[in-house]
């Protein structure tokens, strides 16, 4: 496996355990849909949240949200609408962008909410 890989692996399963001791439900990880992925599909009491996660390694150059473009964020809501149409779900959905940067000792997380809404049209 690359190292990217490895390290988006890496930062995915910190982010899941991130999320389950915030009390989030993680609902499916990496769901695909044709060439589209979800990394990481939650539900709280009241909406489901679609995770997007960046990871990267302590000598970054840039910061890891900045790497959600608006290609991908078209991406994201157009397989959160797959995944909501095919589980047949009835609550409101979030986009949420988590990054991990693997620093020596202990990963940092940063948990940005509502990191973008879809866009119109």
């Amino acid at each position: 496996m690359a190292e990217h890989n490895k390290l988006g692996r890496e930062g995915e399963a910190i982010a899941v355990a991130y999320l389950k001791r915030k009390g989030y439900t993680i609902v499916a990880v990496n769901w695909r849909f044709y060439h589209y992925e979800l990394d990481i599909v939650a539900q709280t009491a009241n909406e489901l949240v679609v995770v997007e996660v960046k990871s990267r390694s302590a000598n970054y150059l840039s910061l890891p949200e900045e790497a959600v473009s608006a290609r991908k964020i078209r991406f994201l809501v157009a397989a959160a609408d797959a995944f909501i149409k095919q589980k047949n779900i009835s609550l409101p959905c979030r986009f949420d962008v988590l990054t991990v940067v693997m620093l020596p000792g202990e990963p940092v997380i940063n948990h940005i909410e509502d990191a973008f809404y879809p866009p119109i049209g």
